[in-house]
């Protein structure tokens, strides 16, 4: 069975302002998105289940899923605030659903087989696809064995200033031990630094892994998802912008021996628009993949 591709694609409307103001990157108006499902098919993967708001899934489904139905096979499932696990409570004044382990936690209903979880708008790469693809067909049947593509700090800075990054601690194996959100990276002189806890300067490798949240799971994450949750709304359920993230539950199921999670290393270079300024260079970057071959200048035919 090949494996799915789940794309957390649920902000969409809040950060773009509106699907159709989706921001064209590619020479025929191509989106990140349109970049990494076309990376997904030819890597294997042979479903994808796209995770939105109810309230624009009629633009979705005209604007992005007619494009890829007759490609691979699409699903979409929602992600909304009320989305809780029944006898669950939280704050009524609360406007934003959870973050992106409850998105990931929308798509148990889809999904049966070995999946990936990504970003909609990150550029990931085609051989981080490849590399998450082989794990993952490796896996099917097999339960706690979980994946991550650990992108090099070095790949992933941007050039209009500095960024946060979950940096990955692992151990001889390239097993994650666990992820440590890092602020204020950047690179100064050939030397790649963030703050820490006291504001000082720190230098890392620039092979350092870190995530840029592109995730291999097998199904029985579902189950350990919703078991996290509840324990997660009965603390943190009455404020109002606690958010649910993938690491803090992958990092919970690693430390109580449950699941394991290899870090898998991509030379794949991650870039997103991160600051208005880096579009340009987003743009150039993707004309340059197309002159090399890696694209066709037009994506879809």
């Amino acid at each position: 069975m090949k494996p799915t591709l789940f794309v957390l694609a649920a902000g969409m409307g809040s950060r773009y302002g509106g699907l159709k103001q989706l921001d064209g990157l590619g020479p025929n108006g191509e989106t990140i998105m349109d970049y990494s499902i076309y990376d997904a098919i030819k890597a294997g993967f042979g479903k994808v289940v796209f995770v939105i708001r109810k309230s624009f899934e009629d633009d979705f489904r005209s604007i992005i899923v007619e494009k890829f139905k007759n490609m691979i096979d699409v699903e979409v499932v929602f992600q909304e605030i009320s989305n809780v696990p029944e006898g669950s409570t939280y704050n009524p004044e609360r406007e934003k659903p959870w973050g992106t382990n409850h998105a990931v936690m929308m798509g148990q209903g889809a999904i049966k087989e070995p999946f990936a979880v990504i970003n909609a708008d990150d550029f990931y790469g085609q051989e981080s696809f490849a590399v998450l693809a082989e794990f993952l067909r490796n896996v099917e049947g097999e339960k706690n064995n979980y994946c991550m593509v650990g992108y090099r700090v070095g790949n992933t800075l941007s050039e209009s200033g500095s960024v946060s990054r979950g940096v990955c601690v692992v151990d001889e194996n390239s097993y994650l031990k666990n992820v440590v959100e890092r602020t204020h990276i950047e690179e100064k002189g050939g030397t790649i630094y963030y703050l820490d806890e006291k504001g000082e300067e720190v230098a890392i490798p620039a092979s350092t892994p870190v995530s840029m949240n592109m995730w291999g799971f097998t199904p029985d994450y579902f189950e350990y998802s919703e078991k996290e949750f509840k324990k997660f709304l009965a603390t943190e359920g009455d404020k109002l912008k606690s958010e649910f993230y993938i690491p803090l539950v992958v990092n919970n199921l690693i430390v109580e021996g449950k699941a394991s999670c290899k870090v898998l290393d991509t030379p794949s270079k991650w870039f997103g628009v991160t600051y208005a300024e880096d579009r340009p260079q987003v743009v150039l970057k993707i004309n340059e993949l197309i002159r090399k071959g890696v694209y066709p200048e037009k994506l879809f035919k």
